[in-house]
């Protein structure tokens, strides 16, 4: 298939209030002259990005959604196919929990589930059909991570579920091998946005990556239609080294680091 061409076509961005969805957005539409559909929990950072891309000439659609309610999720979709044609969507509304496993709590595993993978595979399973039924060479991109690439002690949850992602999309990929739709997984490390913002994730910064760097390099690996996308030359190197290195070597050496940014943290608090 050709690469994709964003120009004056419809896409949809998930998580598009902040971080790594709202960058999308904005490259999307600056730099492809894409018209947006723009789905986030916070109306108030929609307008926002609303007005941010007004100069840029492209048309722009809010939709107020939580994606880890599946009536939320239904209710997008059918607002998106009913209206101006859907060429593409990029599914990257997550949430994350860096600390020990047991902080999470049931609820927060339950909400992080059903928006990471529940909400991701309802959305999956409708858009792809509406997407090669429309026979514009469309397609969609799973926001998963470099945490589903390797265990990751201290986001055991965050992880297993990107894991997920990572199976779901690169299976996909093949099933969808000669039909007119495609599907890339892009698979980030850590981005500095909003949701490492915090001081759990201050000794860590040296490893995060600016977030339009990441976006760009996202955005170029779902119009090339790849099939699994990791952006940055240490982080392609880590990925190759997580295939190669034995187990629990490479988780162990993420722990050590990990560990050591939350006992710095608990020093801190106590001083």
């Amino acid at each position: 298939m050709k690469p994709m061409d964003f120009r004056s076509r419809w896409v949809l961005v998930t998580g598009a209030s902040s971080g790594l969805g709202r960058e999308m957005a904005r490259q999307l539409a600056r730099d492809h002259g894409a018209n947006i559909v723009a789905v986030a929990r916070r109306a108030d950072r929609l307008k926002e990005l609303e007005e941010e891309l007004a100069p840029t000439g492209v048309k722009v659609l809010s939709l107020v959604a939580d994606l880890s309610d599946v009536g939320d999720v239904d209710r997008v979709v059918e607002e998106v196919t009913r209206g101006e044609p859907l060429y593409a969507a990029i599914l990257n509304a997550g949430v994350t929990h860096f600390g020990e496993w047991q902080e999470l709590g049931w609820d927060g595993f339950r909400r992080m589930l059903d928006t990471n993978v529940v909400g991701v595979v309802r959305m999956t399973t409708r858009l792809l059909p509406y997407l090669e039924e429309r026979g514009e060479g469309g397609g969609l991109m799973l926001v998963s991570s470099m945490a589903g690439l390797s265990p990751v002690p201290y986001q055991a949850a965050y992880s297993g579920t990107k894991a997920f992602l990572v199976h779901f999309g690169c299976s996909l990929f093949h099933e969808l091998e000669g039909k007119n739709v495609s599907i890339t997984t892009f698979a980030p490390g850590g981005i500095a946005t909003e949701m490492t913002d915090g001081e759990r994730f201050n000794a860590l910064r040296s490893w995060l990556m600016p977030v339009d760097r990441c976006a760009r390099s996202g955005l170029d690996g779902f119009r090339q239609r790849k099939f699994l996308h990791v952006p940055g030359v240490m982080y392609k190197l880590l990925a190759a080294l997580s295939n190669v290195a034995p187990e629990p070597f490479a988780s162990a050496r993420v722990a050590a680091q990990y560990r050591a940014s939350l006992a710095q943290l608990r020093a801190s608090a106590k001083s």
